[in-house]
């Protein structure tokens, strides 16, 4: 009997310290979950626009886009997706980086605040999303741009 309570109690134990880790790695993309959505800026020179979608318990995908009088000038695709205890904001963006996707990982999530860097690449080589409220944030990027070190602000409002 006390074989069988022992067994038990440490299937019990593993099961747990087991669950405890799964919850906590996927915490890190739970604090980006205010991404879900579509969040856009739309001004007299140019709409900006973003749409996350949740592709699965692991990963969040969004397409972001700058039109012009109905001329899409810019467009990427990224991916936000959890491996292991890791985050990171992948980015592709046809015709740059020799096609290729480009990674930041995730260097700081504090206050709502969320940080991804690739110290190698040169523009943009910071991420910075910013949660204002429920219906607000901002994107900005840093980097050094044509020599001289550059911030971009994209400020979006949640469409309803």
């Amino acid at each position: 009997m006390k074989l069988k309570s022992s067994s038990l109690l440490c299937f019990v134990i593993v099961f747990i310290i087991y669950s405890c880790k799964k919850i906590d790695a996927n915490s890190k993309l739970e604090k980006a979950a205010y991404f879900i959505g579509e969040w856009e800026n739309i001004t007299p020179e140019a709409n900006f626009k973003e749409i996350w979608k949740q592709e699965n318990d692991s990963t969040y995908k969004a397409s972001s886009f700058i039109t012009i009088k109905k001329d899409t000038v810019f467009f990427e695709n990224i991916v936000l997706q959890q491996k292991n205890d890791s985050l990171f904001y992948t980015v592709s963006i046809k015709g740059e980086n020799k096609d290729k996707a480009v990674s930041f990982y995730m260097t700081s999530n504090e206050n709502e605040n969320l940080t991804f860097e690739n110290p190698k690449h040169d523009y943009p080589n910071k991420i910075v999303y910013k949660k204002i409220n429920n219906d607000s944030l901002v994107a900005t990027i840093y980097g050094i741009k044509n020599g001289k070190v550059s911030k971009e602000d994209f400020p979006m409002k949640r469409k309803k």
